[in-house]
């Protein structure tokens, strides 16, 4: 096999490797990139929503409890309302996925009836 044989043999093997990886489907690169990072910062949000709006509600409790004397009555009542609080704050975030920021209705990037007509 002389050089001029093996320069067209690997010519032909590289045409075939680009015609075959052609047809393979494209996977994202190892470690997920952005993507992974923006899902990581959507469920760190969600969460901190959901501790936060428990954590104000029973301290808002702790101090009516303190002021008016009823000892665990208001905290009690106000921790079921921040869990419920929290769990709605959760729903609105998942369900406004893809909308833009306070919009009422739509898609990102679509127009809807919510915006101002000139």
């Amino acid at each position: 096999m002389d050089e001029r044989e093996a320069r067209a043999s690997l010519k032909d093997l590289g045409e075939r490797l680009a015609k075959a990886r052609g047809t393979l489907p494209r996977r994202p690169p190892p470690g997920g990139g952005a993507s992974a990072q923006n899902a990581l910062a959507f469920g760190l949000r969600i969460g901190v929503e959901l501790v936060v709006a428990v954590v104000v509600s029973v301290g808002i409790g702790w101090a009516i409890d303190a002021w008016l004397g009823t000892k665990p009555a208001a905290m009690v009542v106000m921790f079921f309302l921040g869990v419920a609080a929290g769990m709605w704050n959760v729903y609105r975030a998942v369900a406004g996925m893809g909308m833009r920021v306070g919009a009422r209705g739509g898609k990102a990037g679509v127009r809807g009836d919510d915006e101002d007509e000139d």
